[in-house]
This record gives C-alpha cells, sequence and structure tokens, in this order.
C-alpha cells in the first residue's frame, strides 16, 4: 500500500498548512467483536478486573489518554489521498441520528434539527445563485471583449457590436451590423475603412487583442492559480469519486477561472466556455460548503453538493437545466443518491432562472446559438444521421488520440516548461489563419448560431443566399431553392473552416489556460452537418424525382432543413469525444425545443458512441484522468485479468516483511521510526508479531497528529512510552514512562478479504463501496509465508495498482 501522498510530518505543520478546504475534525466509531477461546484476548485485562496503570505499585505514572476530546486534524485526510467513503456516511448516520435524538428533548434542538434538514435546500439556493450570476457575467464580458478585437463603440465602450448598433437611429434591417456608433480600428486610426491599408491595419489589431488577452489568461492561471488551466472536468471526477485536491476547487481558483476564462474565450482559440463553467460552478458549491457545518466537516455529503453544482454548471452553460442533471449523473458523479437527484433539479433549476433574469444575450435565451426547427424529418434522412454519427466518433477517436499525444508529449518534454510561450504560439497561428475567413474570425458560439440558423426571407447571410423563384410560400415555409453564389462561397469557406478547427483544437485543448471542449467539438460536426445538408437539399431540389425523393419531396416543397443536419453533427462529435448519450441528447433537445428531432439526435448519438467505442474505450475525460494518473476506478470498464488478490497485493513475495504496528508492545520510537522509514498511508495493528491476528487498522496521519499532540500536551511522554490500541492498559514495570493510548484512532473493522478472492470482486468492492485500503488476510491473520500479504489499494482494470 503504497501511497506517496503521504510523508512524515509534524502536527503544528497540519495545523498550519493553508487549504481552500477545511479540515474535518470528526470522532471516528469502533466496533468490538468476540474471539474464540484458543485466541488471545485483545484487551490483556488484569485479573479482578483492575488494570495496571503503567507505573507500578507506588508509581505516580498514569495513562495518557488524551483522545476523550477530538484533536483537531484526527480523522481527516491529506492531499492527493482518498476518502473513506463508508467512514464519512457512517459518521453522517451518527451526527443525523444524535441530531434526531436531541430533537425531542427541547424547542431549540427541535428548531436545530429543522434547520439541518432544510440546510442542504438553502446551499442549492445559494449555488444556483452565485453560478448563475457567474455565467451571466462571464458571458457579457467575453461576448464584449470579443468584439472588441474587431473594434469599439464609440457611444459607450462598454457596449459590444450588436447593443451598440440597437441603440443607433442609423441602422437598416439588412446592414443591422453596420452603424456609425460601431467603428473599426481602421477607423479609428487611420479614419478609413476602406483599402488594403485599412484591412492591414484590423488584421494586426485582431492578432495584437489575441495575443493580449491570451498573454494575460496565462500569466494570471501560472502565477495565481495553477489549477485553474483545462476544462476541470477530469479533475472534478476524480474528485467526485473521493479523491482529495486541495485548492483545486478554492477561492483562487474560482476567482481566476473567472477572469481568465473570459480571456481565453475572447482571444479566439478553439475553445469554449461551457467545460469550465462546470468547474466554475462546483468552486462555488465548495466554499459555500464552508457556511454548514453538516458539509463543511464531512467530504462524502460535500461531494453530494458538487455533483448538484456541476449540474448547475451545465445548466447555465447550454441552457439545459434538465440536461446538467442527467450529465451530472451520467458523465461526473460517483456517488448519485436520490435525495442528490432532487437538490441537483433545484439547483438546475435556479441557476438557469437566475441567468434567464440576467439576459446576457439580450434575446431572452439561455445560450447564443438557441434555435426552433418545425420542419419534419423523413425517414430516408436517417441515413444521412446515421452517416454523421459515423464522422462523429471517428472525429472522436482521432481527437482523443492525437490530443493525448501531444499532451503526453508536453509533460515529458521541455514543452511543458514553457506554457506561456505555448499558448502565446498556438493563439498567433489560430488568429493568422482565423482572421481572413469570416467564419473563423467570429466567436465559435456565433459559428455555431449561423450553422443552426433555419434561413428566412430576410437572412443576409452567405449561408442563405439562395436564388428566390417563387411568389408565395406554403404555410410560411420557404420550399427548397438552388443555390446561389454567396451559398457556394459559403461552403468552401466552411470547409477550410472544418480543416482548421480539427487541426487547432488538438493543440489547443490542455494548454495552460481554462479551455473547454463542448464547443468546439459541437463546431466541428456543425460545419460537417452543414456541408451534409446543404448537398442533401440540392439534391433532393434537382433531383426530386428519384426513387428516394419522390415519395416524400415534391418540387416546390420544403424538404431538408440544413440547420437539423448541423445540430445533429453537433451532437454526433460531442458524444464521439465524450461518449455521451442521454444527457447529449437532452441537451440538444432542450437547445432546440424541438421533440420531434429526438430520434435523430439519439441515432447519432448512439451511433458515434459505438464508432468511437470500437476505436478505443475510453472518452475524452477518461483518457486525461489515465494520463494524469488519477487514483479513478471508472464504474463503466471490466476488469479482463483472471487474478487473485494475492497476486497483485503488496508487499510482493522478494519485498521486505508487511509493516504492522503490535496492539500492546511497542513504543513511541518505534513507531516514530516505522513512520520515517516508509510511505504508506496506513498500518495494520496486530496482536503480536507471532500471530499476526488482525486488530484493526490506524491511519499513518492520525498516528502522526495524535503523537505530536501528545508530545506537547502531556507531560511525561517519551521515546520509550509504550504505545497501546487496547481498551486497559498493558502490565507494565514499576516506574516506566506514561502510556499512550491511541485505541480512539484505531479502526476496528477494517475490509478484509482473503488471498483467494478474485480480483474482479476487490475492484468492484472498491468501486461500490468506496473504500481506501483492503487488508488481505489467510486464515484470518495475516501471514508472511508462501501467501503474501498485504493492502490491496484502489486497482485499474490492467491490474496496476494506482499510486
Amino acid at each position: 500500500m503504497d501511497n506517496r501522498g503521504f510523508h512524515q510530518g509534524s502536527f503544528s505543520s497540519f495545523q498550519s498548512s493553508s487549504s481552500d478546504e477545511d479540515l474535518m475534525d470528526i470522532p471516528g466509531t469502533a466496533m468490538d467483536f468476540s474471539m474464540r477461546d484458543d485466541v488471545p484476548p485483545l484487551d490483556r485485562e488484569i485479573e479482578g478486573n483492575r488494570s495496571y496503570n503503567g507505573g507500578g505499585i507506588g508509581s505516580s505514572n498514569r495513562i495518557m489518554d488524551f483522545l476523550e476530546e477530538p484533536i483537531p486534524g484526527v480523522g481527516t485526510y491529506d492531499d492527493f489521498n482518498t476518502i473513506d467513503w463508508v467512514r464519512e456516511k457512517s459518521r453522517d448516520r451518527d451526527r443525523h441520528r444524535e441530531i434526531t435524538n436531541k430533537s425531542k428533548e427541547s424547542t431549540w434542538a427541535l428548531i436545530h434539527s429543522v434547520s439541518d434538514a432544510f440546510s442542504g435546500w438553502l446551499l442549492m439556493l445559494l449555488i444556483g445563485l452565485l453560478s448563475g450570476s457567474l455565467a451571466g457575467l462571464i458571458d457579457i464580458s467575453a461576448h464584449w471583449m470579443t468584439d472588441l478585437k474587431e473594434g469599439i463603440c464609440t457611444g459607450g465602450f462598454w457596449f459590444n457590436h450588436e447593443h451598440c448598433c440597437w441603440n443607433s437611429d442609423h441602422v437598416t434591417f439588412e446592414d443591422r451590423d453596420k452603424c456609425p456608433e460601431w467603428n473599426s480600428w481602421s477607423q479609428l486610426i487611420i479614419n478609413t475603412d476602406q483599402g488594403a491599408f485599412a484591412y492591414i491595419v484590423n488584421y494586426f489589431m485582431y492578432v495584437l487583442w489575441a495575443l493580449l488577452f491570451a498573454f494575460l489568461a496565462v500569466s494570471l492561471v501560472k502565477a495565481f492559480a495553477p489549477y485553474a488551466c483545462g476544462s476541470g472536468i477530469p479533475e472534478i471526477k476524480t474528485i467526485l469519486s473521493g479523491f482529495i485536491i486541495r485548492g483545486y476547487l478554492g477561492k483562487w481558483t474560482l476567482v481566476i477561472k473567472t477572469i481568465t476564462l473570459v480571456l481565453a474565450v475572447s482571444s479566439g482559440l478553439s475553445l469554449g466556455k461551457e467545460g469550465p463553467l462546470v468547474h466554475v460552478a462546483c468552486c462555488c458549491g465548495n466554499i459555500l460548503c464552508h457556511c454548514f457545518n453538516k458539509y463543511r466537516k464531512n467530504e462524502a455529503k460535500r461531494r453530494e453538493v458538487l455533483s448538484a453544482a456541476a449540474a448547475a454548471g451545465v445548466s447555465v452553460a447550454f441552457g439545459a437545466p434538465i440536461g446538467g442533471v442527467l450529465f451530472s449523473l451520467e458523465e461526473v458523479s460517483y456517488y448519485f443518491p436520490l435525495k442528490t437527484l432532487w437538490r441537483s433539479f433545484f439547483a438546475a433549476l435556479v441557476a438557469a432562472f437566475t441567468l434567464r433574469s440576467i439576459n446576457p444575450f439580450g434575446n431572452s435565451r439561455l445560450v447564443l446559438f438557441y434555435v426552433e426547427f418545425h420542419t419534419p424529418w423523413h425517414l430516408f434522412e436517417l441515413v444521412p444521421f446515421i452517416v454523421l454519427g459515423i464522422f462523429g466518433g471517428l472525429w472522436g477517436a482521432l481527437f482523443i488520440r492525437t490530443n493525448i499525444a501531444w499532451c503526453r508529449k508536453r509533460k515529458t518534454t521541455q514543452l511543458g516548461k514553457y506554457p506561456v510561450v505555448e499558448v502565446l504560439i498556438v493563439t498567433a497561428i489560430t488568429a493568422i489563419l482565423a482572421f481572413p475567413n469570416e467564419y473563423t474570425r467570429m466567436s465559435t458560439s456565433e459559428l455555431i448560431s449561423e450553422l443552426f440558423n433555419d434561413c428566412g426571407l430576410l437572412d443576409s447571410s452567405k449561408l442563405c443566399d439562395y436564388e428566390n423563384h417563387f411568389n408565395t410560400s406554403k404555410g410560411g415555409e420557404l420550399p427548397d431553392r438552388p443555390a446561389g453564389a454567396g451559398v457556394y462561397s459559403a461552403m468552401w469557406q466552411l470547409a477550410l473552416t472544418l480543416i482548421l478547427k480539427i487541426v487547432i483544437t488538438i493543440f489547443t485543448f490542455g494548454m495552460k489556460i481554462p479551455s473547454g471542449l463542448f464547443i468546439p467539438s459541437m463546431a466541428v460536426g456543425a460545419i460537417a452537418g452543414r456541408l451534409l445538408g446543404v448537398g442533401m437539399e440540392q439534391l433532393a431540389y434537382y433531383h426530386h424525382d428519384w426513387g428516394i425523393f419522390n415519395s416524400w419531396c415534391s418540387q416546390g416543397a420544403d424538404c431538408i432543413t440544413p440547420g437539423l443536419y448541423a445540430m445533429v453533427g453537433a451532437a454526433a462529435c460531442l458524444g464521439g469525444v465524450t461518449r455521451m448519450t442521454v444527457s447529449l441528447v437532452v441537451i440538444m433537445f432542450e437547445l432546440t425545443g424541438g421533440l420531434e428531432y429526438i430520434v435523430p439526435l439519439m441515432a447519432a448519438a448512439m451511433t458515434s458512441k459505438w464508432v468511437a467505442d470500437a476505436l478505443g474505450r475510453e472518452g475524452i475525460y477518461d483518457a486525461h484522468i489515465r494520463l494524469n494518473g488519477y487514483p479513478f476506478l471508472e464504474a463503466k470498464e471490466e476488469f479482463a485479468h483472471k487474478t487473485l488478490a494475492m497476486d497483485v497485493m503488496k508487499p510482493r513475495r522478494n519485498d521486505p516483511l508487511l509493516t504492522v504496528l503490535t496492539q500492546d508492545s511497542m513504543t513511541v520510537e518505534d513507531v516514530e521510526t516505522i513512520i520515517s522509514e516508509t510511505t504508506y498511508s496506513g498500518f495494520p495493528v496486530v496482536v503480536s508479531r507471532e500471530s499476526q491476528r488482525l486488530v484493526g487498522f490506524v491511519l499513518r496521519r492520525d498516528l502522526i497528529i495524535s503523537i505530536e499532540n501528545a508530545r506537547k500536551k502531556q507531560d511525561g511522554v517519551v521515546s520509550t512510552s509504550i504505545i497501546y490500541f487496547t481498551e486497559h492498559s498493558p502490565p507494565m514495570p514499576p516506574y516506566t514512562p506514561p502510556t499512550l493510548k491511541l485505541r480512539n484512532i484505531l479502526d476496528l473493522s477494517p475490509f478484509t478479504v482473503t488471498d483467494l478472492t478474485p480480483m474482479e470482486i476487490v475492484v468492484d468492492i472498491f468501486r461500490k463501496l468506496g473504500l481506501r485500503q483492503c487488508l488481505v488476510t489467510h486464515n484470518g491473520a495475516l501471514t508472511w509465508n508462501h501467501y503474501q500479504k498485504g493492502c490491496v489499494k484502489a486497482y485499474s482494470t490492467d491490474g496496476e495498482p494506482r499510486p
């Protein structure tokens, strides 16, 4: 059970260590058990039920049972270690049972019981309000700073392009993006917007602003909050599985992530804000947990709150409260009881309502690319939808392999030592290649909105430049029309945009800035879907008499909706990268508001998952978890190796003997020597080295804190003082130093398996019970003969022990 996260330290170091998560101070629970007659008693009682006090007759020495009152730090966890779910849930049950019993004694206790029950809902309300407010602030700021790269509003510099022209009295509907109040940088610098020199000035300012935003983002992350980089979802998944990463959900991380997310999105890099919004929401949940002792002092309860916060994050990212709850359940949560489901729904609802009240885009929608389709789809169209699903699966598998290879190269070479240079190089390449193409120059969210759009008569986009050869439209719907020059020009530009997005996203995701993957993946799929949709539309228009069209598509009818193909393609590519299914379909349904498109979305999502799984079982987040070496047991994977617990436990056959503590014969010096010479996270306690009969398990951290506290607060504790874990003190010669009783930090019911237990069962035990360690016994004893002994801890599916 080699765990590098534990190191020798002192009680003072545990007390003074700064952390964004409060240390928990919860007294442990103990269970006693009976022994057979042929087994030595665990508690060496002196006849007459009288125990020696360790000092002998006439001695003034006494037993140092200083654990009658809880010691700060005992029962908590070190950084980069796993919580004990069983112990945490047991403590919460004990706390709840105590509050319930006291509520019958007085009115004040009853009020306290009611407030304790209501605190969870109040916490969800606060998380929803704070998450929605921050999401609105991020949306408004990012929209303004994105437009800042192209110009500024002279009527008020705080207006973005769209809002600037809303207030103008000199704008027409056709040219609603052009108004005298909005000036490009060439107009401000050289007083003209025409000519090659003006183009160069605008080009230069676009690249300059992009580099400035990216530099500020990576510099702030590097200087103040290194944990603010990336999307955060792989780490959120790991934390929700029980892993401790101090500071990852702290105050500084929240502040820097919020600021740098705006800067990163505004720089024009191929990234999104939706994934990091989950991290932001979880930071809000973790910080607000400190206001409630119920959640501050229990890591398992806190993770229930973080699951709900993740749902709120997706709710404000896509305007999809139900999709957010399903995303938390399907993708990130490790433990998701029914009560967490209700509270997640409430938090997502409050967050979405708060964002809707802010109305960041001015369109009464929660996202920029909300669309509504009403044109029905036809059965034959399932074929191109499945083709889009295949494309999404291929793109997902390609992206995961290439991105992981690049991230591994970054971690193992000199490239990783220069994050600022890497970000600036990628930003410069992106900006230089993006400016000439209007579809890469616009923000990715605006691009997706353009691609999802169903063209109407008043649309001035090149994607809607069709030849109109009709006088009326049936039912308000435009029939399929021949594509004009603008559509063909847009197709070429979109093809180039697709290539750039595919390539540049591989190098962007994983850099030391906040970077989400939802929007770039959706953009790739939406471009591919729009290209296919326009192709199908023109095919149906010019060849409506073909057998595949003549039964349902007549001339002059509205047969094909290219925007629907873009939406299906977006879902397919996002599903291929993340391997989401149910939550993805619900999110896309909430984005469009069209029930009739659930079947195409389901077909594309499942096809992309099947294709991607055939080429690689891991989604992008699981792949990054494995790349970073986090101790995460994926519940979806199966343990394929036919091994036993004895084949993988530690120590191995040729390793040194298992390090154990005896229940009543080791001195303080002996224990401190073991702590200093090993890095194990805990030690089995046995009756004696000869019998190896298991008594319990004690954590390294608790030992260090307890011994240091005893040295500081109790007189007479020296290196030769005996440490015992029994109920009564062992018989000691007269005039010996005081003994230390540490039974209260001993886990008397550690989980054990026999050495012949199949490893697939051991892995399932770790997954479903959330254990930190599992002791392996042979005939009820920890032996070191032919049979190996040790502690099995969080093994991955390839049979290798995780750190």
